[in-house]
């Protein structure tokens, strides 16, 4: 008696086929302000991250082996400067989104 009742569940939710996918995953999305061979733009910005992400992620690292030490004072100097790393990593991404922002009005 389940079996019956999921079976037509089944069927009642997938019986439009095509129709209940909303695009063709065979094309490239159609994206407003999105253009493929404006990527070298982009990477300048995604490089500024990715090198804030890299000196979170080093301090946090180095921070917790010294923590693990005993070494709290460079501990300590180590999560602050995580912190600097992590609030650099910010500043990046709101400069890019900004900057893609301004000039996708103009």
């Amino acid at each position: 008696m389940m079996a019956a009742t999921s079976s037509s569940v089944k069927e009642d939710s997938f019986s439009n086929g095509a129709a209940s996918v909303p695009f063709d995953l065979s094309k490239t999305p159609n994206i407003e302000g999105f253009t493929p061979h404006k990527r070298q733009k982009k990477i300048r910005f995604s490089v500024l991250v990715l090198l804030g992400c890299l000196a979170t992620a080093a301090a946090l690292s180095y921070g917790l082996i010294a923590f693990k030490r005993g070494k709290t004072r460079q501990s300590q100097l180590l999560m602050r400067t995580r912190i600097a790393a992590q609030g650099f990593t910010v500043v990046a991404i709101l400069v890019g989104v900004a900057t893609a922002a301004f000039k996708s009005r103009q």
